[in-house]
């Protein structure tokens, strides 16, 4: 039995262990093992004949990978087989235990074997074959005779010394495309090597949508890109970097969705990434516009396309502005704040193939270190041309990015706590709020539902004399969390309100700062923190919805240090909801909504509520940058008895009636991803 526990900065890692009989490792005759990170793989290894040697591949692409347990243990043949006959029934492939017995221990092993090898190709390679099974001559040529628009697309390349061999496959991806309506626009910025110039010189003698200007001097990647602007004639600008490809199809799925949206001021896609080989790898499944996420990190990057009067009402990149290497964000934020938010696009298909290699930035942002600190400049120009109050931090991760927001004035935040009995949760609640926070005009409502205890009952009595920010507040009605936390919101003094579980214990000294600063901003509605268990693994990182047919905590399990997908975790990033057991909304807004809707008395009051906090205008927030612990439902127990399990059911209904299209579209969860876990892992192919 092979047992491996790995964490990485991808979801699944298509792991095999090679095996040398004694004439060398083979394809043949290895054993796959896909990895979820951060979680126990296990599989059956069987050696027919002496094992000479082993190699174990997490993967075959470039990722951060760190082992933590690699296991390899015998096991009896009864014990294999009865293992292989479970795996088989459980995958729907037997009927029964004794049918996948009877097939003998070799075809048994055949049987499972093979098991794993399609659910190591299951991943992003079906995914590839599904997309190519979908582009069909016939199908292409349906939808280019669909199109009642035909915009000229300019491709703008600024080119500078690349690898000869990557600049040949990116121009040949754009004489590749099946939408014959686009403009190459290359400017080369002053190589050294000779080669790159007769190279593009040929293939402008090649095809006339290809115009060329060789600069006499090196100007840098700005002045290389507006030089290459100069020449665009055509109604959009596709940017295109010099060792990159674009998909065969990549301008036939902008165009049609310009004819979707004829709005569209900037549409980008999904990308991925491709070896020196030409193998694609580590697909980016984004969000739709995200505008917390945008302002967290150039997430959009490519392929990005804007109408080309929209880069001209902006003047292009901004040369000499210290932005050199963070140019396309530089650009995205200037633009997207000229635009409203449903005028930018985003295409759910991987349309761009970034290269990885050596001096690339896709190997690394250690590739070209300079680029966080542009990224950086880019953003707090952006905040200051907006007039937004605000600092532009660096975090621990290049690339990465937060905004210190100042918390206006001194603002009473309420701290509304339900609670019944339970003190063994509930002080350490309180007493971590009152000991770590280091903003310390609030006050704690703890919503007392028929606390009964005397231990309960003669702290609530000496807390409130130890501290007159606390009030405790009966409630002596049936349990309704929606209803007691109106309650409490009718009762708050305070302009911001924070619901607080109270298995909740404070690990940011300055969370309420991190929290009330983002609640402030005029554009957010709820606003989340980062919550762990006791054991350090995420328990909510904002909810996604759709996931198990509702709604589901994004990365819940993932280890405390994980970047989470494409670095989800370490960023601040608008969501549909966040979790009631920690989140803070302005009272206005509160009470504009509706409060919380009392017919959900348990479950999912709190992903109803910031569906409306949404409608109604208001962008919700997840931020890493407060942590809590949350030691989930101690209080109120499990949903495990009849009459619990029917009032969750009835409420699930309610939320797929009330959100339905949500829940089976969230803006910010792409549906290339799965919903049958929270761990951003591939849509199962079937």
């Amino acid at each position: 039995m092979l047992e491996v526990v790995a964490t990485a900065d991808t979801a699944v890692l298509p792991g095999k262990l090679y095996v040398d009989y004694g004439h060398g490792y083979t394809e043949l005759e290895s054993i796959s093992l896909p990895i979820e990170s951060g979680r126990l793989s296990k599989r059956l290894c069987y050696f027919p004949s002496r094992v000479h040697a082993l190699r174990f591949d997490p993967c075959d692409f470039p990722a951060l990978i760190q082992i933590g347990q690699f296991v390899l243990a015998k096991v009896t043949a009864g014990f294999a087989v009865r293992c292989m006959a479970r795996k088989l029934v459980n995958a729907g492939l037997m009927e029964s235990h004794p049918a996948a017995k009877a097939l003998g221990r070799e075809a048994l092993w055949a049987e499972y074997d093979a098991l794993f090898v399609r659910r190591s190709l299951s991943g992003y390679e079906a995914q590839i074959k599904l997309e190519g099974a979908r582009f069909t001559k016939p199908n292409v040529t349906r939808e280019l005779d669909g199109l009642t628009i035909s915009p000229l697309i300019s491709v703008v390349v600024p080119v500078f010394n690349p690898p000869i061999q990557h600049l040949v496959s990116c121009l040949d991806s754009v004489l590749a495309q099946s939408y014959p309506h686009w403009q190459l626009c290359i400017a080369d910025d002053a190589s050294s090597d000779p080669e790159v110039a007769k190279t593009l010189r040929r293939y402008a003698e090649l095809d006339s949508r290809i115009q060329f200007i060789q600069r006499v001097e090196n100007g840098h990647i700005c002045a290389a890109s507006n030089t290459a602007l100069s020449l665009a004639k055509g109604d959009y600008v596709a940017f295109l970097d010099h060792d990159d490809c674009l998909f065969e199809h990549a301008l036939l799925e902008v165009v049609s969705t310009i004819q979707a949206h004829p709005e569209a001021e900037l549409l980008y896609s999904d990308e991925d990434f491709i070896d020196e080989d030409g193998r694609r790898f580590a697909p980016h499944y984004k969000s739709d516009w995200n505008p917390a996420l945008a302002l967290s990190h150039n997430y959009v990057t490519h392929l990005a396309v804007y109408r080309h009067s929209l880069i001209q009402s902006v003047g292009g990149f901004r040369e000499g502005a210290g932005v050199e290497g963070a140019q396309d964000y530089d650009l995205l934020l200037r633009c997207s704040a000229k635009i409203a938010p449903e005028n930018i696009v985003h295409i759910p298909r991987v349309l761009y193939h970034w290269r990885a290699h050596q001096g690339s930035t896709a190997l690394g942002s250690d590739q070209k270190s300079y680029t966080s600190a542009a990224g950086e400049k880019a953003l707090q120009d952006h905040l200051n041309a907006m007039g937004i109050l605000g600092e532009v931090l660096p975090t621990d991760d290049d690339n990465l990015y937060r905004i210190e927001y100042p918390v206006q004035g001194e603002p009473l935040v309420s701290l509304l706590i339900p609670t019944r009995d339970m003190l063994e949760v509930l002080q350490p609640c309180v007493e971590s709020i009152l000991a770590c926070s280091t903003y310390q005009n609030f006050e704690i409502l703890i919503l007392d539902n028929q606390s009964v205890t005397s231990d309960a009952l003669d702290w609530f009595q000496a807390i409130q004399q130890q501290d007159s920010r606390i009030r405790v507040l009966p409630y002596d009605r049936p349990f309704n969390y929606s209803a007691i936390n109106n309650f409490g919101a009718a009762h708050a003094r305070g302009e911001i309100l924070g619901l607080i579980n109270n298995d909740i214990e404070v690990i940011t000294p300055g969370w309420l700062e991190e929290l009330v600063s983002l609640a402030q901003q005029p554009e957010n509605g709820c606003v989340g923190a980062l919550l762990y268990y006791p054991d350090d693994t995420v328990q909510h990182a904002g909810v996604i919805l759709g996931l198990g047919g509702y709604a589901a905590h994004s990365h819940r399990g993932s280890p405390r240090t994980s970047q989470g997908y494409f670095n989800r975790l370490k960023v601040r990033q608008n969501l549909s909801a966040v979790t009631g057991a920690c989140l803070f909304v302005r009272k206005s807004i509160y009470h504009k909504v509706g409060g919380l809707d009392e017919a959900y008395a348990v479950a999912y009051n709190d992903v109803d509520f910031c569906l409306r906090v949404q409608a109604a205008g208001y962008l919700n927030v997840f931020t890493p940058f407060a942590e809590l612990y949350h030691h989930e439902s101690k209080s109120r127990g499990q949903e495990d008895t009849p009459e619990k399990i029917a009032r969750f059911d009835e409420e699930k209904a309610r939320l797929a009636e009330r959100w339905d299209a949500l829940l089976k579209r969230d803006p910010f969860y792409n549906p290339n991803l799965t919903h049958s876990r929270e761990d951003f892992s591939l849509r199962e192919v079937v």
